[in-house]
């Protein structure tokens, strides 16, 4: 059985379908919804442009890698912003954790209109953003990651000290005066067979 709407599928399985991606980045004070190339698409009551008048357009897409062991599965989105503002906004770090979502679909070329529904095939999160500034260019990559990297998290931070209950619990001042503490006290896990406290 497959993922696409027959709608859809029919499409693709076609001659010379024509296919287009579109990428819808949440940001906090602004959603940006772009193509790859130039046009203008609508489906889901949300509508899709070639370019952003804040934010510019599209210059490439890696290909999305499914991630292995400890890593989630990730892409690189890069855009020529339409100015060092819109560079700087968009690399700041109010913007690192929102919402990514890609699809593929086709499109009636005689009508324009979307055919059946665009698959979604990634939803993340920007993650990391890197400015690469030239004489006479200006590209911005975001790394972006699934939402599955948030099941890669860890309590390595996590101490028996006062500083990290003062975190999990401000004001609490159970550890301020603990000194001279003589034994190993196991932090999130078993004692190790045999040690006794």
């Amino acid at each position: 059985m497959s993922l696409l709407s027959p709608a859809l599928d029919t499409a693709l399985s076609g001659w010379t379908p024509t296919i287009f991606g579109a990428v819808e980045i949440v940001l906090p004070n602004h959603t940006l919804r772009l193509l790859t190339g130039s046009g203008v698409i609508s489906f889901s009551g949300k509508t899709f442009t070639g370019e952003d008048a804040t934010y510019g357009v599209i210059e490439s897409i890696d290909p999305l890698t499914d991630g292995g062991g400890d890593e989630a599965p990730s892409l690189v989105l890069t855009l020529i912003p339409k100015s060092d503002a819109a560079a700087a906004d968009l690399a700041s770090a109010q913007m690192q954790g929102s919402q990514v979502s890609f699809w593929l679909g086709a499109v009636d070329p005689a009508t324009g209109l979307v055919i059946g529904d665009p698959l979604l095939i990634f939803l993340g999160v920007l993650d990391v953003p890197k400015l690469k500034a030239g004489a006479n260019s200006r590209l911005l990559d975001l790394e972006i990651t699934s939402v599955f990297e948030q099941f890669f998290f860890n309590d390595d931070g996590a101490r028996l000290n006062d500083t990290f209950h003062q975190y999990v619990w401000p004001g609490e001042a159970g550890f301020a005066f603990a000194t001279g503490v003589t034994h190993q006290v196991y932090w999130g896990t078993d004692s190790p067979a045999g040690v006794t406290l």
